[in-house]
Order: structure tokens, then sequence, then C-alpha cells
């Protein structure tokens, strides 16, 4: 094979991979070579992110591509077949790898190294980095590194990301192996399976594929109902395989259980005299911590008083910054309403860009606030525990532990809950934990319940005074989302993903203090990638729902009022009282707005859909409403405030809101809104997912339309359904 060209030509970028088991300090050791700089997207076609960052060392440029954390390179999915597509050159838009990092965790060598003899078997130029080097010591484990190099036959060097130990050794090893040749795979199998992979070569080529990697053959036969095997997509491979595996039973070789035998074998041979470790059963101070955090009934409680005080400072704690964000969009389009006359331009800069920017930025304080909480949680070491004792909860509805908190941060805001299922290594449960996300009732959704409990529900108290009617229906319309979460996610999995949800398997390393540097890099990372990938789509839908309320109406006659009401503005005293010319005006602007969005694209989708919301008490009103809340649910507040002519800057507690809603009637004179009716609206909007923003993180995170489409068409048809039978059961019963 030809010498690989010469890393000391500048003019040639190096691709080196990083793989390695989940908490080792991967993404530590990514940031402490990179610097914390890194372009984050997804995969074509698949789940995975992509991370890849960049470095200069010694005048060479590299390309680091982070891998996904996995505790084995048998790839089960699409997601799970990145990995190994990344190392054999086949994953598009990634170079072919000049070398590969292989983190472990130096403490617990012999499982970790179960990863390594896989990655080795590809035959890439390899380093094997022992980090964590510093928590092994102090476990009194000792590692002879030059003992260890000679016996694995590749680069060992010692690190400690978090102290940025070791990193620049690293470097130096990086630009070494990546000039040799492709180191040959240990022969850890018998001859009998080798013979197996031969024949199986040939008979992929009679079938016209050709020049398969020897890699991909072994995991063919290894993996049963593996990717490899699907991705193939051959007539005859599967029954062909299968006859591979009972020819290789028939011979003492079983598979899959001899991979794992022979794997072990090998790493327990190799690491017999160069690891040793203390003869000492003392508890170690995580051991010791263990005894509470994890313990069924003291771990319980601390995770739910953790997990409370958590959620109860995201919103507090991102309202101030969130009440900013409005006052200076509000400054902004103040200050472009000075400087650009009424007319169709300054609408679609204020009620369009303006706002739609103001629609992206408004929620990265809690997305800041709550990534805040999960990276510290991560580094320190306490996010394992967390998974830990919920995975028996989560586990009865088809889901993991780790599902848990993009559930419980999606009752804050479900965008940043879409995002937090990044820690769900398994596809399936990620998904699945997408999917039902949006059903938590997010605060988005209070401004509906409070406008229509305020306005319709009885000041009823029971158990004297204690309890009172507005609080039960408050609390109930919270729970119902995550009630009907436990159904659907069970539905779910049983249409969409089925089989045995995967044994919870995760390690729960050491704990200690979060490195600054680490959480920020983190929470820089998922901020960005929010702002980027999904703030662009959140916009562009803010932009079409502007358009569809403005057009196709003339609104000469708007902008006319307007112009005079801020010439009369602009000679009034700041603190006056309005005129009573300046009232009449404003009550002519609110009537003027009112017609124009009722004979807009919008409007005439809601005239257009009142035979269908009909039976769910709902007129044509409500119904714009319900269209026009698609960008964000609390829109419809200032939307019935425009359709009832009290303009569009009305909140859920505004007196005259509530009043006019009361008196609002059907043509034949009945009330429009009662009690039923109320609490189909809620209902409604405590199930259907009008959230674009949501739909359009589900989309980044997913790559695929498909999955925020039928988010929205599964949720819409659950919310009318229910709805329907809340009013017409509702009616019926009161």
């Amino acid at each position: 094979m030809p010498v690989k060209t010469s890393t000391s030509d500048p003019a040639r970028m190096l691709t080196v991979a990083l793989i390695g088991n989940p908490n080792t300090g991967k993404s530590t050791l990514f940031n402490a070579l990179t610097g914390g700089q890194a372009r984050i997207g997804n995969y074509p076609g698949v789940t995975v992110e992509k991370k890849v960052g960049k470095f200069t060392h010694n005048g060479q440029s590299i390309t680091l591509v982070d891998l996904p954390g996995t505790y084995s390179l048998s790839p089960r999915s699409a997601d799970e077949m990145v990995s190994v597509d990344v190392l054999l050159g086949k994953q598009p838009g990634v170079s072919v790898p000049d070398a590969v990092i292989c983190i472990a965790d130096a403490s617990n060598l012999e499982r970790n190294l179960y990863l390594f003899s896989q990655v080795k078997d590809v035959g890439l130029p390899m380093v094997l980095v022992l980090n964590m080097s510093d928590v092994a010591a102090s476990r009194g484990v000792k590692i002879d590194v030059d003992g260890l190099r000679a016996k694995l036959g590749v680069v060992v060097i010692e690190t400690s990301a978090h102290q940025r130990q070791g990193v620049n050794e690293l470097r130096d090893a990086i630009l070494k192996v990546a000039e040799q040749d492709k180191i040959p795979p240990t022969r850890l199998f018998p001859e009998q399976f080798y013979a197996e992979c031969n024949q199986l070569s040939a008979w992929l080529a009679k079938q016209g594929k050709s020049n398969v990697p020897f890699y991909l053959l072994e995991r063919m036969i290894l993996d049963v109902h593996g990717q490899t095997e699907e991705r193939t997509a051959l007539p005859g491979l599967a029954d062909y395989l299968q006859e591979c595996r009972l020819r290789l039973a028939n011979s003492g070789v079983k598979v899959p259980s001899c991979e794992t035998k022979v794997r072990y074998d090998w790493i327990r041979n190799q690491l017999h005299g160069v690891v040793v470790r203390k003869e000492s059963h003392d508890l170690t101070p995580s051991d010791r911590i263990d005894r509470i955090i994890t313990h069924k009934l003291w771990g319980t409680f601390t995770f739910v008083l953790l997990m409370f005080l958590v959620f109860q400072m995201i919103y507090p704690f991102a309202q101030p910054i969130m009440g900013l964000v409005e006052t200076a969009q509000n400054a902004v389009s103040g200050l472009f309403e000075e400087l650009i006359s009424p007319g169709t331009f300054r609408s679609l800069v204020v009620d369009g860009v303006i706002a739609g920017v103001g629609s992206v930025i408004i929620f990265v304080p809690q997305i800041v606030l709550l990534f805040t909480f999960i990276a510290l949680m991560e580094d320190c070491g306490y996010m394992a525990r967390a998974a830990f004792l919920m995975d028996k909860l989560m586990t009865r509805i088809g889901l993991s532990g780790k599902s848990f908190l993009p559930l419980m941060s999606s009752f804050a805001c479900a965008i940043p809950g879409v995002m937090a299922t990044r820690v769900i290594e398994n596809k399936r449960d990620r998904m699945l934990t997408m999917l039902i996300a949006p059903l938590m009732s997010c605060s988005a959704r209070l401004p509906v319940y409070v406008l229509m409990i305020a306005a319709f529900i009885p000041a009823t108290t029971y158990l004297n005074g204690w309890v009172g009617l507005k609080g039960i229906v408050l609390f109930v319309m919270y729970a119902l989302g995550a009630v009907v979460a436990i159904p659907i996610a069970w539905i779910f999995k049983k249409l969409f993903f089925p089989g045995e949800t995967p044994p919870f398997v995760m390690e729960l390393p050491a704990y200690k203090w979060p490195s600054a540097n680490i959480v920020f890099s983190r929470v820089y990372d998922q901020t960005k990638a929010f702002v980027v990938r999904a703030g662009s789509l959140i916009f562009c839908v803010t932009i079409v729902v502007w358009a569809l309320g403005y057009f196709p109406e003339d609104h000469t006659q708007q902008h006319a009022v307007i112009s005079q009401i801020e010439a009369l503005e602009s000679t009034m005293a700041p603190e006056a009282d309005p005129t009573p010319q300046l009232e009449e005006l404003y009550a002519q602007q609110r009537q003027i707005s009112g017609e124009l969005i009722r004979d807009s694209y919008l409007g005439q989708m809601g005239k257009a859909i009142e035979p269908a919301v009909k039976p769910l008490g709902w007129d044509w009103r409500i119904g714009i409403g319900a269209i026009a809340s698609f960008p964000a649910r609390e829109v419809i507040i200032a939307t019935l405030g425009t359709i009832f002519s009290l303009g569009g800057d009305v909140d859920e507690e505004d007196a005259g809101l509530q009043e006019t809603l009361k008196a609002a009637k059907w043509p034949d004179g009945s009330p429009l809104f009662t009690i039923p009716v109320a609490l189909s609206i809620m209902v409604f909007f405590a199930l259907c997912a009008q959230c674009g923003a949501t739909l359009m993180v589900i989309r980044r995170e997913t790559n695929s339309w498909r999955w925020p489409m039928f988010t929205f068409t599964y949720m819409t048809v659950l919310a009318y359904v229910a709805a329907f039978l809340t009013y017409q059961i509702g009616t019926a019963v009161l």
C-alpha cells in the first residue's frame, strides 16, 4: 500500500474520527482539541447529529469528526450505521478518515476496549486515549502504558481532558499515526469464521456486489438482523447469512454470542500484567454519594426536588430576560414606525420581519437556562443517575430513563424539550420522545387557559375555600397532555417503533466539579443550533402567517387613520390622557382592523372551516384565532382582540376582552361562549400542535418533513376529537 502524503504538507487537510463510549469525556476531549469551535448539523437522511471541528497543529490543518457515543459498532439502525459509514469512508460529506482516536475510561479499560477492538478491525491508523487518568489513579488503578502500547500495537496516550493534560501529546500522536498505512486487523475469531467471510465475499461478487470491505462482511454475519444486511438489500442475502450462521454453529462458533466471548477473552489477555488494581474494598466518594442518590426512596425524593427546583427556576429566571427581549422588540418596532410611514412595507417590517425575529429570540432565554442545567448535571455525573432512577417508570410506556428530562423540559417549552432528546442514544426512544413531547402543556398555553377560566369558569370553592374550581380546571388542563401521552406513546411504540425496549446500559461516572468551559461550550452549541437551524424556519412561518392576515384587502383607510393618530400623539405631552378625537380614532382603527382580518385570507380560511369547527361549539371567529395561533399558541389572545374590535394589544387578563367574549352571540342571538365552549377551546389547545416553532425544530432534529407533518396531523386529529367530546358531553350535562 502506498505511503500517505506527509502531514507536513499544510495544503492537505487531515480528517480524524473521534469515537468512544458514553461518559468517557469524549465531548470534553473534542472541545479541548478544537477549542470549542464546531459546526453542528445532521448527517443526510438520519437524526444523528454531525459535529465537526477544526484545529491546526504544527502548521497542519485537521478536521475532527465527533462520532456518536456508543458501546459497540454493531449497527441496528440507520443512525447507528453512521459511525461505521464514517470509518469506512462511505458517509456523504465526510472524507475518509486518516486516523481514528478511540477514547477510553482509564479506570474501566476492560469494558471500553470492547469498542476499541471493533474499531481496530476496521484497519485505520489509531490512537488509544486513556482519558480520566487522574480518576483512575485516585481509584488505585495503575497502567503500564508502554506495556499496553506494545501489546495492542497502537499509540497509547494518557489524558485528563477536563484539565487539558495530555492534549498536546495527543495532537503530536495524531500527526504521527496519520502518516502510517492501515494497521492489520486482529484476527480474534476461529478460522471457520474467516472462511465464511471469504465465501460470503465470493457470493456477493456473483450478485454484482464486489469489493465489499472485509469489516462489513464480518458485521453481516455477526449482527443478526443488523443494519449492514439491510443496507445491502440483496435477494437471498438473509437466507445465505442464516446458512453461514448455521454452519458456524455446527462447528462450535455460535453467532452472535461468540463475539462477546472472543473479544473479552482477548481484552483480558491484553490487560493481564499491564493493569493493576488496588486490592481494597474501600468505598469511593462517588459510591458513598450514590448510596443516597440512587436509593429507591431518597434518590427519587432528591430527583423530584431537583427537577422541581430546575423547572421552578427556568420560567421565573427566563421571564425577566424575555421581558427585555419584548421591550427591545417593541423599541425596534417603534423606531421603524417612526422611520417608515404607514403602509404595506411598514407592516411587513414591523409585523412580519421584526415580529418573526422576536419569535425566535424570545425562546433563547429558556433554552439557555435549560441546557445550562442539563450541562451542569451531565458534567458533574448526576444525569446518569437521574436516567437510572427513571428508567423503570419510563419503561412501562416503552421509553427509557433518558426520556424523562426532555418530557419534563417540555412543560416549560417544547422547543428545548425536543432538542434535549439528543441525550437519548437509541433512535426509537428518541423519536418516540420527540413525538409526544409537544403534548406536555408548555407555558405558551397558559394565556389561553387563564382567559377561558377567568371569563367562564365559576369561582366555586370546596373544602371551606381551600380548593377552587378555577384551580382544579387549570390543573386538569396542565395534566391532560401528560396523561394522554401515556396511551399515545404505547400505541406509537406498537405501530411505528416495534420491538423490545433495549436494556438500559449506562455507566455511572465518578462525580466531579463541572467544567465552566465545557458547560459554556455545550450551551453555546445548543443555542446556536436553535437560532441558526430552527430560527430561519420559524421566521419564514411568521412571515407567511402575517401575509395571510394582511392580504388581499385594501389597507388605505387603515393607514390613513394610523397616520392621523400618530400626528395627534406627536403633539401631546407623554403622560396626557387621549383627547375625545383620539379616542374616536382609536375606536375607528380597532373597527377597521377587525374588518380587515375578517376579510383577509386568514379570515376566509376561518369562515371556510366553520362547518368543521361548529361541532366543537366554535364559530368562524374562534376558527380564525386557532389558525392565526399556529406560529405560537398565545397569539390567539391578540387575534380575538382584533376580531372583536378591541385591538391587538389586549392580554388574557384584560377585563374588556373577557366581557366582550361573554357578550358575543351567534346569528340567532344565543351566546357564543359557554362553559362547554371554553372547555372545548382549552382541551383543543392542550392537545393540538399549535406551535410552528416546535414543528420546525422537529424538522431540524429529524432531518425530515415527515415527522413534523405526522406530529401536526395526529395532534390536530387528537385535539379535534377530544374537543368535540368535551363540548358535546359538556352541553348535554351542563
